[in-house]
Formats: C-alpha cells, structure tokens, sequence
C-alpha cells in the first residue's frame, strides 16, 4: 500500500464545503471521483480537516491509499488539473509519505486568513472572495480585542451549536493583522478550531472596530461562553485555509 499527500488550492463558492454529502457538490467528492478515474480503482481521501460551504483554501491539505505506485508525480499532477482546474480546484503537490503519516491526525497546527475589503465601493476582482464593509473599522481597537482570544481558552462562545468536538477548549497560538489598501487580512494560528469559531471570532472583532462593542464588553462575552452572546459569524466568502503544518 502507497500513501500520498496532495496540497490542494480551491475557490469554495459553488461547493457545499469540504466534506462528502448526501447531497450537494463538495471538494473532497469531486477530487476523489477524479483521482479514482485516473488510478482505476476507488479512492478514498481523508483531509486535514472541514472548511464549510462558500470557504476557500490556498493550501489544504489531504492523504490517500493506493496499491499503485505513483512513478511520474508531475505527469499524474497534470493529469489531475487538467480535470479539476475547470471546477475552480487545483492540486498544487503529490509527496510520498509514510503509513503513519495522517493528513488530520499529524497536523501540529493550522492557519487560517479573513480578508475584508474597508471600503464604500466594492470589489469587481474579488467578489465573493471578501467580505466588503462600508463602515470604517478602528484597526487599533480590533487587535486589542484579538488579543483577548490569544491562548488556551474555552470557546464555547465561538462554537456552533452543530459542533461535533469533545471539548470546546483550545489554543490560539497568533492572531496578526496586514492592511494593503483597503484590505485588512487576519491571519489565526491554532492547533485545531471548533466548528464555525474563525468566522465567529472575526464577526465579534468587526463589532468591536464598528464600536458597538468594548473591549471590556468583549471580555465578559467570551467569558461567559455562551454562544446567543455572539455577534453573528462573519460569512464564508472571505474565509481561506491557508496551510497546514506538520
């Protein structure tokens, strides 16, 4: 048995997220059906983790077994593009890997980016690729209050009432603000997240740079970690995954 890791780029606006369902087109699916048709046998590929419906990724990553050996990666990468690029999804590497390796088990840590456009027009180039918002944001007031997410916590505040977890406690090893232009991209370093706890984050932060929360405030809300106290979660389009650490 050979096991491969594939790192994988994909645009998640017309997929109903990563994950294989009843129903519905998903990443996951797609690549499998594709990668079974050119190995001639039935494919089966774990990734690293879920991204919900309309959620992008630079960098995902995923494993799967084969009896076959795989001689030519670059030839088999072609060949694989050259069904799934059409479908907005690109496999960017193939690497060998031992049997022990496991693309969710394995990761040490995972980064995750939100984009958000600051701005009164918005953006023919990146619709559905940000989350446009017409107030000005006070950047300041949002680190401050990104600072108070830092570290081991209890996210139940953050966590969807779905959330299939163990525990609702984690690490969020880094939260780092880049502004370009109008742009202001979030960049969150964790081991693992809770279900919708990105998007979560990022909605409580966009009421703390519109004022209509303290930083004061903020602090109870997540402290009393209940989730009817969060804001609403900021939408999918603006989410990217974008790589995953061994």
């Amino acid at each position: 048995m050979n096991r491969y890791q594939i790192l994988i780029e994909y645009v998640g606006t017309n997929y109903n997220g990563w994950q294989i369902q009843r129903k519905g087109k998903t990443i996951q699916g797609k690549i499998q059906k594709v990668i079974s048709y050119i190995l001639k046998e039935k494919i089966n590929i774990i990734g690293s983790g879920r991204t919900d419906s309309g959620v992008h990724a630079f960098e995902q990553s995923a494993h799967f077994d084969t009896n076959i050996k795989i001689k030519n990666g670059s030839k088999f990468l072609k060949s694989i593009n050259h069904f799934l690029f059409r479908y907005g999804i690109s496999i960017l590497d193939l690497k060998k890997q031992e049997l022990t390796f496991h693309a969710r088990y394995s990761a040490k840590a995972r980064i995750y980016k939100y984009i958000i456009l600051n701005r009164k027009s918005g953006s023919a180039l990146k619709d559905k690729r940000c989350w446009h918002i017409i107030k000005k944001l006070n950047l300041a007031n949002m680190k401050k209050g990104a600072k108070k997410l830092i570290g081991t916590k209890d996210f139940s505040t953050f966590r969807s009432s779905n959330c299939s977890a163990k525990t609702p406690v984690r690490t969020i090893k880094s939260i780092k603000f880049l502004t370009k232009k109008n742009f202001i991209e979030i960049e969150i370093k964790a081991q693992s997240f809770l279900q919708n706890q990105v998007r979560s984050m990022i909605g409580c932060l966009k009421y703390i740079g519109e004022g209509k929360w303290s930083i004061q405030k903020f602090d109870k809300i997540i402290k009393s970690k209940k989730r009817i106290n969060c804001a609403p979660p900021a939408p999918a389009e603006g989410l990217y995954l974008t790589k995953v650490i061994y």
